[in-house]
């Protein structure tokens, strides 16, 4: 699955990070993001690219109950096109691009569960593939929700969890987009664009948010991961 990330701006001065997410200068940036908070999405309107704000934890429209947003934070690839949450948004191209840093995951050791890092073996900047949709509340407000899709997992993270989020490259945002039926780019990313190491445990809290939570481990240097 993917339940934490971080997104703390703009990473580089590429065609696809200014055609797709030029305004994430306006978002203040956050080292841990979680379930429930509002956060910058890309997804098309008329054609065009729009970016919105919306709050992660896809609220289906007919729930009864906007807490049902926190039970679909993610939604499995393989199951699209059938489940009743999100087969409605996929196939009416209710689709979007959530902009990432990097993201964490948790590893079993025998001591416990330790948190890594995973981000772009370049710097650059992911796009998980994810899609949005609208609920609408007792008080007539209306309510922008997304999930985060996930897929098996790649070489490089399959020995921390047995999911990992769908990872667009940049030239498939615009299929994503707007394609009937994406269903060629439900796969894990190649193992080569990411890298990842262990961080400190203080990501375990989601009250804790600063740049110093996606710092290598001091003992990172005998990370299986590079």
């Amino acid at each position: 699955m993917c339940g934490r990330y971080a997104l703390y701006g703009p990473r580089s001065h590429s065609r696809a990070e200014i055609d797709y997410f030029s305004s994430l200068k306006q978002f203040p940036g956050s080292w841990h993001v979680a379930p429930g908070q509002s956060l910058p999405v890309t997804r098309l309107r008329d054609g065009a690219v729009e970016q919105v704000t919306a709050r992660w934890g896809l609220v289906p429209f007919f729930a009864k109950d906007e807490k049902t947003g926190y039970k679909c934070i993610n939604a499995r690839a393989e199951t699209l096109a059938t489940s009743p949450a999100f087969r409605e948004p996929y196939r009416n191209k209710r689709r979007c691009l959530v902009p990432a840093c990097g993201f964490y995951e948790w590893m079993k050791h025998p001591f416990g569960k330790r948190p890594y890092y995973i981000t772009t073996a370049d710097d650059s900047l992911l796009a998980f593939a994810g899609l949005w949709d609208r609920w609408k509340k007792p008080d007539g407000e209306t309510l922008t929700t997304f999930t985060i899709i996930t897929t098996e997992p790649n070489e490089r993270t399959a020995p921390l969890h047995n999911r990992m989020p769908l990872i667009l490259d940049p030239s498939d945002y615009r299929t994503w987009l707007e394609a009937d039926d994406p269903r060629d780019l439900l796969k894990p990313c190649p193992a080569e664009m990411l890298r990842c190491f262990p961080v400190s445990s203080r990501v375990n809290s989601v009250k804790n948010d600063a740049p110093d939570l996606i710092a290598p481990a001091r003992d990172s240097a005998r990370s299986l991961f590079g």
